[in-house]
């Protein structure tokens, strides 16, 4: 089924690609046979885009199918190999830009502004990196560690990958599960959240138009219930890789966990954005409004916890929501827009609730509240900068993903730490600060798989992505992600076969 609503070509250029379905196995296009549909919506008006069959166990399972198939021939290909398609599959994706920015931010709602300068360069950049990385992927040198043998490390693809992505950037978290994945020599198959197919499925088509085999990259685009824990706990999946929510998160581990297969798990978060006394103001506070804002929000290394130093406090929350209230909401496709709406109606609301049950222990300062007018049938809501909520309330603790900022005032340098750790999460976190010795403190004793200083949100393909404690573990990213995606096999030669037959000897006895 293939329904592309009244929305125009200008909005969405690639639309005509995927007339024959959402599924993506063994190198083409086909339709779901679960017979329940499945409709993507613009957010920023919630109009209907493109409806879908959705995917079935039966389509899991040919998708595993095609990946497994695939796997003999994709991880004896030298690294040269497996780089020289990746560099190609970079070159197709730097030509389709457009395509892949006006998709994104159709099924997500994004300023076109963002998947432009952000999202889609980032995932260009990311295939590029592993494109080098693939010739890199050493075990370890051969040497003499006992007596007359000689032992070395093989580092060696896991086999085939299922992985589930989020919906807040699918175009780079499908990026950032394909790539090392395959880089390594493994074969994938990958299911994006059920809102946002659009640009998973662009991906593995351009990699086939780069040359990459039949079979290696494969996507289904149905239910977590039915398609996602059917392929998590699927006998012929050897791993898992999974970016979600915790509790999801959790659910997913308890079905691996009956195969015993590889797992990597990126999960929730609630940065903290820790803001000494002798901090640039106004650095500081610019950081955090596009800290908390950048995506709407919907980030999960997004400030959302701004702890500021008692003497900074008052000035911060007042700057703070003058900038705030000069966010442009708007079209995502208009020039002037700087925050397009929520993922949708349900998460904007969500995201509501929170503030408004804040009310009774919080001040909000600023925002809190969705548009009027234009905007009202799209999920938008204001920026949101809420002061004065104690430490141990709900909008302190849980993760809101939206476009909302709390700040809280602290004394001591102690006590500013032990506020940005007392949270169940640990994925990021910034320090604002112009005493190196500070700075330097915060980013050893806070628990976080990144920490800034004097910035919040930037990534690089080179350095690795991941957190502590209920934000999961493994890395994303880097060097460090072929970690997840390769297993280590010790190999040790005897040398002898003199101290073959004494060994034995020393065993069994002279027989």
């Amino acid at each position: 089924m293939h329904n592309p609503g009244t929305v125009t070509p200008e909005r969405f250029p690639a639309r005509e690609r995927f007339a024959d379905g959402a599924q993506f196995i063994g190198g083409r296009l086909t339709q779901g046979t679960s017979g329940r549909t499945h409709a993507v919506v613009d957010p920023s008006t919630g109009e209907e885009v493109y409806t879908y069959e959705s995917a079935s166990a039966a389509d899991v399972d040919a998708a595993v199918a095609a990946a497994r198939a695939a796997f003999p021939g994709w991880s004896s290909a030298t690294p040269g190999e497996r780089s020289d398609a990746l560099h190609r599959f970079a070159a197709v994706l730097a030509d389709q830009a457009e395509d892949f920015a006006r998709a994104e931010s159709l099924q997500c709602g994004k300023p076109l502004k963002l998947t432009r300068e952000f999202d889609v360069p980032g995932t260009i950049d990311n295939t590029a990196f592993f494109a080098g990385a693939a010739r890199h992927l050493q075990g370890q040198s051969a040497g003499e560690y006992s007596g007359d043998h000689t032992s070395y490390v093989r580092r060696e693809p896991i086999g085939v990958v299922g992985s589930i992505a989020p919906w807040n950037y699918p175009l780079q978290m499908a990026a950032w599960k394909i790539l090392p994945a395959i880089a390594a020599g493994n074969t994938i198959v990958l299911k994006p959240a059920e809102l946002t197919p659009l640009t998973s499925l662009l991906f593995a088509r351009a990699a086939t138009d780069a040359g990459i085999p039949d079979g290696v990259i494969n996507i289904v685009n149905g239910t977590g219930k039915e398609a996602g824990e059917h392929l998590v706990g699927h006998p012929d999946v050897a791993m898992t890789s999974f970016t979600g929510s915790t509790a999801v998160g959790k659910r997913v581990a308890q079905i691996a966990t009956a195969t015993v297969k590889r797992l990597h798990l990126e999960l929730g978060g609630k940065a903290p954005f820790l803001v000494f006394d002798d901090a640039d103001l106004e650095a500081a506070v610019h950081g955090a409004v596009a800290g908390a804002l950048i995506n709407t929000g919907q980030d999960c290394t997004a400030a959302t916890r701004a702890y500021v130093q008692r003497p900074l406090y008052e000035a911060f929350v007042e700057r703070t929501a003058a900038l705030m209230d000069t966010v442009r909401l708007g079209d995502p496709f208009a020039p002037g827009t700087d925050l397009g709406p929520l993922i949708s109606h349900v998460q904007r609301d969500r995201v509501a609730a929170f503030v408004d049950r804040a009310r009774a222990y919080a001040r909000v300062v600023t925002g809190g509240e969705a548009p009027r007018g234009e905007l009202e049938n799209g999920a938008y809501y204001r920026p949101t900068l809420v002061a004065d909520a104690a430490q141990d309330s709900e909008i302190v603790q849980s993760e809101l993903f939206g476009p909302v900022l709390v700040v809280l005032p602290f004394d001591s340098d102690d006590e500013g730490i032990r506020l940005a750790n007392d949270t169940p999460y640990g994925l990021a976190a910034s320090a604002w600060s112009r005493d190196v010795y500070r700075a330097n403190r915060a980013t050893r004793e806070i628990k976080a798989g990144c920490v800034w200083v004097n910035d919040h949100i930037p990534i690089i393909s080179e350095m690795p992505h991941g957190g502590y404690r209920a934000s999961g573990f493994g890395k994303d990213m880097s060097m460090y992600s072929f970690e997840e995606y390769t297993q280590i096999k010790h190999v040790m030669f005897d040398n002898t076969a003199v101290s073959r037959k004494d060994w034995h000897r020393t065993i069994f006895g002279d027989r």
